[in-house]
């Protein structure tokens, strides 16, 4: 569970919902109208812009967001000159019994004991990580598609509601719906896209590029085992993927 994806959706959720109770009923925040126009309107606009099956996938993707568990990089070096040990010492075999929870360096591991080319490997793998990332940057983009479409349907949820005040002008009770319906939908629509929208697809652009980060290094590590590389060269090269203030941590111990 991501605690800075939940606690900084649902702090934001939590101090508008004071904010609203400090106004005074809450109720007068609430109007089903602007709920369909708003909410209803975008999510059956972002539909048709993407196919069936990328929208209903959208719920999976979402919750990267919340729920989402990446090795991290140093834990991956350590393996990675492990296994580089290992492979010296006994050849590609040695690693068949490796116990490895990464799944996408359990597919290179398995390619190094099948015995293929390192362009092979090198290809299927940089296949892999294209892939991946093409998936999380649509789940990105629907969101940020979500994001564009959400203030615009509060723009026309507000006009609509002006004509209908407007167009009972004499009728003094039907101007405070009207006007409801009109604030209301912009309202809305800042929400969806400020509250929910944007920060759920800047944080799957995030998960995207640890993800990316991590398999690069996994490609760069199974083409040095390949290679039949010293296992102190492969952890320098790796060590180029950790921020700066971390290079100079052995992540081995002799």
């Amino acid at each position: 569970m991501d605690l800075a994806t939940l606690l900084g959706v649902l702090g934001a959720i939590g101090l508008l919902v004071m904010a609203m109770l400090l106004a005074g009923d809450i109720n007068m925040f609430v109007d089903t109208q602007s709920v369909l126009i708003v909410f209803g309107g975008s999510i059956f606009i972002v539909l048709s812009n993407y196919s069936m099956g990328q929208f209903f996938g959208m719920g999976k993707i979402i919750a990267k967001a919340f729920m989402f568990k990446i090795e991290k990089p140093e834990e991956l070096i350590e393996k990675s000159v492990e296994m580089a040990d290992a492979a010296r010492k006994g050849g590609f075999l040695a690693l068949e019994e490796a116990e490895i929870s990464n799944s996408f360096m359990q597919k290179g591991v398995d390619m190094l004991v099948d015995g293929h080319d390192a362009d092979v490997v090198r290809a299927t793998l940089q296949k892999d990580i294209d892939l991946t990332t093409e998936r999380h940057e649509t789940g990105a983009k629907m969101l940020m598609a979500l994001a564009d479409v959400a203030p615009a349907m509060g723009m026309i949820g507000t006009l609509i509601g002006l004509v209908a005040m407007l167009s009972n002008m004499d009728d003094p009770k039907s101007i405070g719906p009207a006007m409801a319906v009109a604030l209301l939908t912009t309202l809305y629509g800042a929400f969806l896209a400020n509250v929910i929208a944007i920060p759920l697809a800047k944080k799957l652009e995030l998960r995207m590029n640890e993800e990316k980060l991590n398999q690069q290094l996994i490609l760069d590590a199974v083409l040095g085992i390949q290679d039949g590389q010293n296992p102190r060269v492969i952890e320098g090269l790796l060590k180029n993927y950790l921020a700066e203030s971390k290079r100079a941590v052995d992540t081995t111990e002799e």
